[in-house]
């Protein structure tokens, strides 16, 4: 299918890794985000090969590289702080780091301004009201009072999709694991050269982002799912790592700044049947919502928004691209998912253990495959 009017409803990752991809088959791309700020909290992410690879597909890589930082192996620690492990990665092409940190804030605008400047038009501070898919188009009634009609539509937005609901009302919705994340920055020492993970039961990691910059985030059990107001966050975060490795108490000192600290309940979803329905398709987290425990939630998000563009170049009509993209990306998505509630459910007691360096070396191999 050439030359179509597509709509991408969400302006993350997923969404705007899309329009990146659609644009540069030459389909007219417009984008709709439900933020009238276009704003990301200001922690980070780890990006792996994988996901560098597809970055290198979307012809965005160079800019990845100076945004964030690389490095190619992960060390485990046990609550003592006893290193146990350090497994170095295979990176999936030549050239490329195995994993590359990098702040929120710094891949946002990076996906923006690209998708931006390859012509997508961006639209803030709207949602889509209402979806009337007539069989050879899709006319959308937005929530300013416009509308318009578009050949295919693309759900990316998020775990707590609204166009799930109105076009898959029976589809799995998001499942709270028992475990909240928080993250916060710090500065980088000079010796971080890894992503660090320290297991127990409260989990801890350190993520180099930039030269000057990490982030470490906490796994936490929140078995009644609260809700915390932000005074008072960094208090609770400190008091979180009591009993953690020496070198964690340590840095757990550092966390003063209420505003700095995100935290977020843990929650995962993986939608069994159909992604899409007629002219309209779901990507991301809106279909296969992850815990972090393997870092690959944003990457399988990324992998999707190539997958997509490739079936709809290549088919005569929306459903044989829909069907094709769904079979091509959900055993990747499903171990994906399985395998990091398996990582949270261990760490909370609702599972068997999972040796965590073993799962890491695992998933490697396993992301290492073509998409």
């Amino acid at each position: 299918m050439d030359n179509l009017q597509i709509l991408i409803i969400g302006g993350g990752i997923g969404g705007l890794t899309s329009a990146i991809a659609l644009r540069r088959d030459g389909h007219a791309v417009t984008v709709i985000e439900r933020d009238p700020t276009w704003s990301v909290y200001g922690v980070g992410i780890i990006q792996q090969s994988n996901v560098l690879r597809a970055a290198q597909a979307l012809g965005i890589l160079d800019g990845y590289l100076a945004a964030g930082v690389g490095f190619d192996a992960v060390e485990i620690f046990i609550p003592s702080g006893q290193k146990v492990a350090r497994i170095p990665g295979h990176p999936v092409a030549p050239g490329l780091p195995v994993n590359l940190g990098i702040g929120r804030p710094a891949l946002h605008k990076l996906l923006g301004d690209t998708a931006i400047a390859a012509g997508a038009d961006v639209r803030l501070g709207i949602t889509a009201e209402t979806l009337d898919d007539t069989g050879d188009a899709v006319n959308v009634r937005f929530s300013d009072g416009s509308h318009g009609t578009w050949d295919l539509v693309i759900a990316a937005d998020g775990v707590y999709s609204t166009t799930r609901g109105q076009i898959l009302p029976g589809a799995e919705t998001p499942e709270f694991t028992g475990q909240a994340v928080w993250r916060y920055n710090f500065p980088r020492p000079a010796d971080l050269d890894a992503l660090q993970v320290y297991n127990g039961p409260t989990g801890v990691g350190l993520v180099p982002i930039s030269d000057s910059l990490m982030y470490m985030y906490v796994t936490t059990p929140e078995p009644d799912n609260p809700r915390y107001p932000t005074e008072g966050l960094a208090a609770l975060m400190r008091g979180k790592l009591a009993g953690t490795a020496p070198a964690i108490q340590a840095l757990a000192e550092q966390i003063v700044d209420d505003h700095g600290v995100v935290y977020r309940p843990l929650e995962g979803m993986l939608v069994q049947g159909l992604w899409h329905k007629g002219r309209v398709v779901l990507l991301g987290d809106a279909v296969h919502a992850t815990t972090p425990h393997l870092g690959q939630g944003a990457g399988m998000a990324v992998e999707d928004s190539i997958v997509l563009a490739e079936e709809i170049a290549r088919a005569a009509t929306p459903e044989q691209a829909f069907t094709a993209f769904r079979n091509r990306r959900f055993e990747r998505c499903r171990y994906i998912v399985e395998k990091s509630l398996a990582i949270c459910h261990g760490q909370i007691g609702k599972g068997p253990p999972v040796d965590n360096a073993q799962a890491t070396a695992e998933m490697f191999a396993v992301v290492a495959q073509p998409i």
